[in-house]
C-alpha cells in the first residue's frame, strides 16, 4: 500500500512541475508577442523623418510679407505667429505647416533652415530644426 502511495505522490509532483512550467512558458510567450506587436504598430505608425530645407515663415503671409509694416521678414512671422498664425516652411512653390519646438522656430523665423520631420499631409513634424547652411 505505501509503494502505490508513494507512486501516486510522485506522479502528481512531477504533473504539478510540468504544469508550472508549461506555464512559465505561455506567459513568456504572451509577453514576447505582445512586445513584438507593439514595437510593429510603432514602426508602422510613425512615418519616415525627410529632410526639408526652406524658408520659415508663418502660414498667413507665406513668401510674402507685407511691406506696409516696415518691419523684416523675421519680426513680421514672429508678430504673425504671435497673433495666432503658425509656423511654415516655403520650399519652392510648397508651403508645409510647422509643428514642433517653437522656441527653435521663432529663433529661425525669416531665415533659411533644414528641418528634419514626418511629413503628414501638409503639416511637418518637426524632429529638428537648424540653421541651413
Amino acid at each position: 500500500m505505501k509503494a502505490s502511495r508513494l507512486w501516486i505522490e510522485l506522479v502528481t509532483l512531477c504533473a504539478g512541475v510540468a504544469f508550472g512550467l508549461a506555464l512559465a512558458l505561455a506567459t513568456l510567450g504572451a509577453v514576447t508577442l505582445a512586445f513584438v506587436e507593439t514595437d510593429s504598430a510603432q514602426a508602422a505608425e510613425s512615418p519616415a523623418q525627410n529632410t526639408f530645407e526652406g524658408m520659415v515663415t508663418c502660414s498667413r503671409c507665406g513668401a510674402k510679407h507685407s511691406a506696409k509694416i516696415g518691419r523684416t521678414a523675421s519680426d513680421c512671422a514672429r508678430v504673425c505667429v504671435h497673433g495666432g498664425a503658425g509656423f511654415a516652411l516655403v520650399a519652392g512653390d510648397k508651403l508645409y505647416l510647422l509643428d514642433g519646438d517653437m522656441v527653435a522656430l521663432k529663433r529661425l523665423a525669416g531665415q533659411r533652415a533644414r528641418i528634419i520631420g514626418a511629413l503628414n499631409g501638409s503639416t511637418i513634424q518637426v524632429a529638428s530644426v537648424a540653421a541651413a547652411t
